[in-house]
């Protein structure tokens, strides 16, 4: 197989014909190959056996410079094929798909592409371009932009038009399909309660009224019956927020609105907002807008743990969907927008911005024709839902325990009442049964004894206690009789005084902070044995002189039965719960410091009393919880630990991270020793018998002046309790009445009965 001379001079010819150039890599230049012919020719020689080029030697060539290629350093293009990988590796089945698609289309045009090649020739840059100076020289023409323009177009509809051929609709559906409960566990690891938080009815859309699906059209979507299911403008809105400013917005139709809840996750990204709108479209055209619109309907969220209209309807009024007139309509649709911040029973906010949606809803129903000007003219009053959710009515005692341990999970685990609300979650509390059974049973034997001793009175006695580890774990709580008749838990209601129960607190700033007699004397340390006077109707004085009310006369401080004890050291006060030391034992330390001392030992600012004298007498208004952490810590060596219902969260056995609280110094070791020690002597001189059992037992009783409210608060085993009773009657008022007895004697009241049965024993 020889190259003739003849065949050389016609391939030369070709080339210079073609306009090709040699570049760098080409080892047989055209101009050599030129010169080599014409010397050929003037010599007269012909080729010989020994002047052949080879099939196989062509071969070994190619191979050879391949080869060279391969090794050759990696240089910038080689780096840029390492960054574009991942892309190319993603879009290698999409090319191949798209290829087996167009092989007819691209056989069929390709005769029509022969006779546009020499134009599109013309397209290829030219740089430096001829004919032009300076940075012209390296600019495209106009031809070029043109072409780079309508070249974007075609391949950015092309990249969609394979995007929706080869997106399928997914035949799973989301988790709310096949909604779980929520599984709370006692703290040994038994199961405590079991909640389906989720209801949902599914309702045909003929028994949905107009009134209602055009409510949601106004708010989420109106021109739901005309778009094509997607939202260029929104989708556009939502791109530029997501990754323009890393925000999230929305701007979904209720089509793309119906596929997110249905088929895809909730996370904001724009890979999901991609596919989103590709399903959305596809389902368009396979569903009719009414199937669209009931399933949207059937599978939206609306808080207080519904999905769907239905369950919506019947948690906010009660009444079947079907029962529903435009105005409550547009109060349910204006929750589609979130009901963590629409609900209106949630907070004040809240039902402010649920008035302002509502009222813009039923606006916008009469601009889009779906509500007459006359009606809407009738709807002037805000449709005002149900306070609670009435499918949720168990009334069970643990329902209060779950109520707390849900609060908790929720905040400490960073979990969207949304997300829980799907459900999946296994809580594992700090409940302990058997002291949850003891206390409640505890309480049960003192309402009986109340209603046998006074049984009008014990209409209106409530009673509300709990047990906390020195370690902050809530052990045992008692909420109430019946969470179906009282919703509010009584264990964590800041309602009444704690009264002489507050002394501690009084107690530990003086010895913490010390005190000052005299104005701009230093602070003076005192001890458990510095005298007071005891004394009933003793002045309240101040380093500046006596203390005034505002009616202009001098403040005095009262004992218990008006006993006086003339000069009394610290601790025996507080063992014997002398009211008049502590009164100004606060103004000679400042109420700022005693406030801040109750605060760090676990007592909640918002439940403080006002500064004034009377702070000292336990004005003050703690929930049983709080007052129980608060003796916790001096129990604990003053380290304060904020008390908790959950130790652990699981997902479907997956770990949800939850955030522990840690313990912080609230006062010195010492001081908390001293304190303890003068609550063990208080529950010695109170209790001698049941003291006799257990050195390591202490507390305190605490009542207040007008005879309202009767405390125990002590520590046994390094578990606190407290235990509050009182009467109220919620049907006129929110003023505590008089005990009148059902509180027992001082020496043994029912707190404290429901206190030692719920620690029996207490050794």
């Amino acid at each position: 197989m020889q190259l003739k001379v003849d065949d050389l001079r016609r391939a030369v010819e070709q080339l210079d014909r073609s306009g090709a150039r040699p570049d760098e890599t080409m080892q047989l230049k055209v101009d050599d190959l030129r010169k080599a012919v014409e010397e050929m020719d003037r010599s007269g020689a012909r080729p010989d056996e020994t002047m052949q080029l080879r099939v196989d030697d062509l071969r070994r060539s190619v191979n050879r410079q391949a080869q060279e290629a391969a090794s050759a350093p990696a240089g910038p293009s080689t780096a840029l094929g390492r960054l574009l990988a991942p892309l190319l590796a993603f879009l290698r089945p999409l090319t191949a798909r798209v290829a087996v698609l167009l092989a007819p289309a691209l056989a069929f045009l390709a005769p029509y592409a022969r006779k546009v090649e020499p134009y599109a020739r013309k397209l290829k840059p030219q740089y430096p371009r001829p004919g032009r100076t300076g940075w012209r020289r390296w600019m495209p023409s106009w031809r070029q932009w043109i072409g780079g323009f309508f070249g974007a177009i075609g391949l950015t509809g092309l990249f969609l038009v394979v995007a929706y051929a080869a997106t399928d609709i997914p035949d799973n559906l989301n988790s709310y399909a096949t909604q779980q409960d929520n599984v709370y566990f006692w703290s040994d690891g038994t199961p405590m309660a079991r909640t389906g938080w989720v209801q949902r009815q599914a309702m045909p859309l003929k028994d949905i009224p107009e009134d209602v699906r055009w409510a949601v059209l106004a708010a989420e979507n109106e021109s739901f019956y005309t778009d094509p299911g997607i939202s260029m403008k929104g989708i556009a809105r939502a791109l530029y927020r997501t990754v323009g400013e890393g925000d999230t917005e929305g701007g979904s139709t209720i089509t793309q609105q119906y596929v997110k809840n249905v088929y895809l996750t909730q996370n904001q990204t724009v890979s999901r907002k991609f596919t989103e709108a590709m399903i959305s479209l596809k389902l368009d055209n396979r569903m009719s807008k009414d199937q669209i619109l009931e399933g949207y309907l059937n599978t939206s969220w609306f808080g207080r743990g519904t999905y769907g209209i239905q369950r919506a309807s019947q948690a906010y009024y009660g009444k079947d969907v079907s029962k529903l007139n435009a105005s409550q309509a547009a109060m349910l649709a204006g929750l589609l927008k979130g009901a963590g911040l629409y609900d209106p029973t949630l907070s004040a906010a809240n039902h402010k911005r649920a008035v302002e949606r509502w009222s813009w809803i039923l606006d916008r129903m009469v601009k889009i024709g779906k509500l007459s000007p006359e009606e809407r003219a009738t709807y002037t009053k805000f449709p005002e839902p149900l306070k609670t959710n009435p499918l949720y009515d168990t009334g069970e005692q643990s329902d209060y325990l779950v109520e707390l341990a849900t609060q908790y999970a929720k905040k400490a685990g960073h979990i969207s009442d949304k997300d829980f609300d799907l459900g999946g979650y296994q809580i594992y509390t700090t409940f302990d049964k058997k002291r949850e059974t003891a206390l409640t049973g505890a309480v049960a034997k003192a309402r009986k004894a109340a209603v046998k001793q006074d049984p009008d009175a014990a209409k209106t006695a409530h009673y509300g206690a709990s047990s906390v580890a020195t370690d902050g774990r809530i052990l045992a709580v008692y909420g109430g009789a019946d969470h179906r008749k009282q919703g509010f838990n009584e264990s964590n209601a800041s309602t009444v005084p704690a009264g002489s129960a507050f002394q501690p607190f009084v107690y530990a700033a003086g010895l913490e902070y010390g005190i000052v007699k005299e104005r701009d004397a230093p602070r003076e340390l005192i001890t458990p044995e510095t005298l007071y006077d005891g004394n009933d109707g003793i002045a309240v004085s101040t380093p500046e002189g006596p203390y005034w009310d505002r009616s202009g006369r001098k403040v005095v401080s009262h004992n218990d039965g008006n006993a006086s004890y003339g000069q009394i050291s610290l601790a025996t006060a507080l063992a014997r719960s002398v009211n008049t030391p502590f009164m100004q034992l606060g103004m000679d330390t400042g109420l700022d410091k005693v406030k801040r001392t109750a605060e760090a030992a676990g007592l909640l600012s918002s439940s403080m009393g006002p500064q004034v004298p009377a702070l000292s007498l336990g004005s003050s208004t703690p929930s049983a919880i709080r007052m129980a952490s608060g003796y916790a810590t001096f129990a604990a060596g003053g380290e304060h630990t904020e008390p908790y219902s959950v130790r652990r969260i699981t997902r479907n056995g997956a770990e949800v991270h939850l955030v522990k609280p840690a313990q912080r110094r609230a006062v010195s070791s010492e001081v908390a020793g001293q304190v303890q020690q003068a609550l063990t002597q208080s529950f010695t001189i109170g209790h001698p018998g049941a003291a006799s059992a257990s050195a390591t037992v202490s507390g305190k009783a605490g009542t207040d002046q007008d005879d309202t409210a009767s405390w125990y608060v002590g520590t046994a085993k390094s578990v606190s309790t407290a235990v509050v009773v009182y009467r109220m009657d919620l049907t006129k008022s929110l003023e505590p009445l008089p005990l009148k007895g059902i509180g027992g004697t001082a020496a043994n009241s029912a707190a404290y009965g429901i206190w030692s049965g719920a620690l029996d024993p207490l050794g």
